[in-house]
This record gives structure tokens, sequence and C-alpha cells, in this order.
């Protein structure tokens, strides 16, 4: 199994963290950037962890800090399968919204030049994220789904889409709703750690051992063997980040 989005770097201890994983069956682990200096720190723990790879971005909330795609751009290496995550937060405007969609179009400009997936961050923001993506034909993830009006746009352009513990909410109906939508080929699973952890261990701090709670949810959503979904996000999500 595969967790397609975690943040390792901010877990008190990202070591046992992956080692839970292991022993849970996710042996693979997509670390993510949140800027430079959550990007450097998840390429120090993806060292030497067979399994465990980053996404080199800055995330909107960071906009402001002053990294530059640049600089970025430099730490592409071996361990680095995605760009992001990047994209729009109106929701918290942490960040000056030009900011915002500066280092949002950088990206997706370097994802481009690195033939390297994007990994998508919207928040009251989906129509301005949906017209900037209009001009990137490269593979997109729309990370934590959670904006069920953008699903018919999304799987017309051919985007992947990746639940997180949310879609197992007593309250998050819509979310599953959407799941059910969404073709099998289509579709990734992630926690989204150390935020949103699933149902059934609601209240814990979330890891990626968890990712198989929402694994399961998605499988009884859809009325499939869990098993066999398992399967078919592993080989979605190795055709999105290029996992032999």
């Amino acid at each position: 199994m595969i967790d397609t989005h975690a943040h390792l770097d901010a877990l008190e201890d990202p070591a046992g963290a992956i080692a839970r994983a292991r022993e849970a069956g996710v042996d693979r682990i997509v670390t993510i950037g949140t800027g430079l200096s959550s990007t450097r720190a998840s390429l120090v723990i993806a060292e030497g962890e067979a399994g465990v790879t980053v996404a080199a971005g800055i995330h909107p909330h960071q906009a402001a800090d002053g990294d530059s795609v640049e600089d970025l751009a430099a730490l592409a290496d071996g361990k680095i399968v995605a760009i992001g995550e990047t994209g729009l937060d109106f929701f918290r405007d942490y960040a000056p919204r030009d900011e915002q969609r500066r280092l949002f179009a950088e990206q997706l400009e370097l994802a481009r030049d690195l033939d390297k997936p994007v990994i998508v961050h919207t928040r009251a923001a989906e129509d301005e994220t949906m017209t900037m993506l209009a001009g990137f034909d490269g593979t997109v993830v729309m990370h934590c789904f959670s904006s069920p009006d953008l699903l018919p746009a999304a799987l017309e352009r051919g985007y992947y889409i990746s639940f997180a513990g949310n879609v197992t909410f007593p309250k998050a109906a819509e979310l599953r709703d959407a799941a059910v939508r969404i073709p099998a080929d289509r579709l990734l699973v992630e926690t989204d750690c150390p935020y949103l952890a699933p149902q059934p261990v609601r209240g814990k701090t979330n890891e990626p051992a968890y990712v198989v709670h929402t694994l399961t949810s998605l499988a009884e959503t859809r009325g499939e063997d869990r098993d066999e979904l398992a399967h078919r996000i592993d080989a979605n999500a190795a055709a999105v980040f290029g996992f032999a």
C-alpha cells in the first residue's frame, strides 16, 4: 500500500511512523515539502528509507516566507517525484493572494520543465485554481479532495483525485458520493498526516499507517474488495510518480 501524501517532517518521530507504516502494510510513502526548509527536512528523512520519496513544493500558506522556486528547483534530485504541494488557499489567507498566484504559476512551470506531476492544494479558490491549471498539460493530483463541484471538470481533464481521512467523517456524505463517481484508474489515497486522522482513530495524531482506514472506507463506499482497490491505487500511484 501507499500513502501518497504525508508530512513526515511535521511528525515528532518520523522514523517510528515509517516503521509502524511498514508493519501496517504501507510500504511506500510520498512525503510532501511545504517550503524550502520542509523539503530539505523531507529529503533528510527519506535518505536511506526504502520506499520513501519526496515531493518538493511551496505551500500557499508559505507564499509570503520568501522561498523562491529557483531555490526549490535546485533541490530536485532522484528522490523528488513531484512538485507540490502548491496551489491557492483563500480560506485562511495566510499569505497575499498575488504571491500565492505567482508561486503557483512558477511551480506549474517547474513541474512542466522537469516533467513531474504537480500536487495541488485548493481551498476557497476552486474556480481560480482550475483556471490556472487550464494551461498545464502535465499530470495533476488534486490532493485531499474536498470540492465535489470540481469533480466533473477534474475528471474531464484527466486529473487524479486523492482522498484523505476526512472522507471517513460521518458528515462527509458529499465526499463519499464523489468517491463513487471516480474511475478506478483516477483514484489515490493519502493521510495528509499529521492532520485529518480518519474516523476510527479520530483524535490521534495522524500517521501513514492510518491510511489503511481511509482505504477501507473507500472500498466499502465503492462496493469493492479492499485488497483489489489497494492494488489499483498502487498502480495509479506508480503511473503518477514513476515508481518501478
